[in-house]
């Protein structure tokens, strides 16, 4: 720790942490703005950010109902990855995993980025073929990917159960070693003190109700706190993009249920990878403070709670003790859930709109914490210059007008 953090630290220790200086402004809205993003998740912030910092637009105001990170951003198991299957996919994911990599020195913020591997299990000889396919073309598209044995699983999760007597016997698997997780909270706050550093207006408790649409272009939004005018309007509001769609006058392919998510109490470090089973239908990885996160599938059934349900968390325990027998007596200290926003190939929509200068980025499904800073990066590029990044023009809103789909449903490691 330098002296200047020393002294700030202790500074605040004194006067009871009452006096911390705030990440960012709490600006009123102006009646207008070159570019208003709706959503303060992390694709709403690190769109901002991107535009202000790539395309010299400041002029920027993020409206966000509640609080900054309050959906999704903080409601996930902070997984990172880009060990997809086709090219759209993996060279999308991977372009944000390397802005990942860097981004705590971007933004000067300590994301806690841990690159720990992402391992996915194969439980039979069919599933092993697969698997090995899934990893070979992975290779293909130039993103890390390596087979692993029975035996090397166990060196990285000692207490895992390889024997033949499991239930589901652990025939190997594949790791993308760049894989990890970093702390989700701190994303969103790094991204919302570059950008408001950069002059951008961030607007908490302002929820949007509807926009002002006159000959097929958006105009403004009306919100809680006024209307405020604009040229363009991106959205990113994960779950509700279908509810924003609607007001706008159109439809999306888009179904919102939520995800639900669970600690235990913390253990000793023993887990050294974020690990996938399909089959036994979990994922899983060991938190800083040494808790066990994991999750399962979806609760199936079209939901904005963001609390589920009591037999989703029964599956998703029960799943996490097949894999590891012996912390079945350990104690579940607290669940969560965010909506995902499924699209039928589970890869998002960003780009265009049936409306003039109104933009969508959603239906991220599993996906949108890990895709964040591409996400921001290309949807900023695709309002700055109203034309879509090439990293996105497969991703467009007009793939299920024509049937052009990108089929990543396998990836997302469980049924959703």
């Amino acid at each position: 720790m330098d002296k200047f953090s020393f002294f700030s630290l202790a500074k605040n220790a004194l006067f009871g942490h009452k006096k911390w200086q705030p990440h960012w402004r709490n600006p009123t809205p102006k009646s207008h703005y070159d570019v208003v993003i709706v959503g303060g998740g992390g694709h709403g912030l690190a769109t901002a950010y991107y535009l202000a910092k790539k395309h010299g637009i400041t002029d920027v105001a993020i409206l966000e109902k509640g609080w900054l990170g309050g959906g999704n951003t903080g409601r996930n198991t902070q997984a990172i990855r880009s060990n997809y299957f086709y090219r759209e996919a993996t060279d999308f994911f991977d372009h944000s995993l390397k802005l990942y990599e860097n981004l705590s020195q971007e933004l000067n913020y300590n994301i806690m980025l841990s690159q720990r591997g992402a391992l996915t299990l194969a439980h039979s000889e069919h599933e092993l073929e697969g698997i090995q396919r899934w990893a070979t073309a992975i290779q293909v598209n130039g993103v890390d990917s390596e087979f692993l044995t029975p035996q090397q699983i166990k060196k990285l999760a000692p207490i895992i159960d390889i024997s033949n007597k499991a239930r589901f016997p652990i025939a190997g698997g594949f790791i993308q070693r760049r894989g990890g997780v970093a702390r989700h909270d701190a994303v969103a706050w790094s991204y919302a003190r570059a950008a408001d550093a950069l002059g951008v207006d961030i607007i908490q408790n302002c929820a949007v109700t509807g926009f002002d649409i006159q000959d097929g272009k958006v105009q403004g939004v009306k919100t809680s706190q006024g209307n405020i005018g604009c040229d363009r309007v991106g959205v990113a509001v994960a779950g509700y993009t279908s509810e924003l769609a609607r007001m706008a006058g159109f439809r999306v392919p888009i179904t919102s249920m939520a995800l639900q998510a669970m600690v235990t109490e913390p253990m000793k470090p023993f887990l050294d990878a974020m690990i996938v089973s399909p089959v036994v239908h979990a994922y899983m990885h060991q938190s800083d403070r040494g808790e066990l996160v994991f999750g399962g599938g979806a609760d199936m059934f079209n939901s904005y709670g963001q609390r589920g349900n009591i037999p989703v968390v029964e599956e998703n325990v029960k799943a996490m003790i097949e894999l590891f027998p012996c912390v079945s007596r350990l104690k579940l200290m607290r669940q969560w859930a965010g909506i995902v926003d499924v699209t039928p190939d589970t890869l998002p929509i960003i780009g265009k709109t049936p409306v003039q200068s109104l933009y969508f980025n959603g239906g991220w499904g599993t996906g949108g914490f890990k895709g964040i800073p591409a996400g921001g990066d290309t949807f900023a590029h695709t309002i700055a210059n109203d034309n879509p990044h090439p990293l996105v023009e497969a991703l467009s809103l007009e793939r299920f007008r024509s049937g052009e789909l990108v089929n990543e449903a396998a990836s997302s490691g469980v049924a959703h």
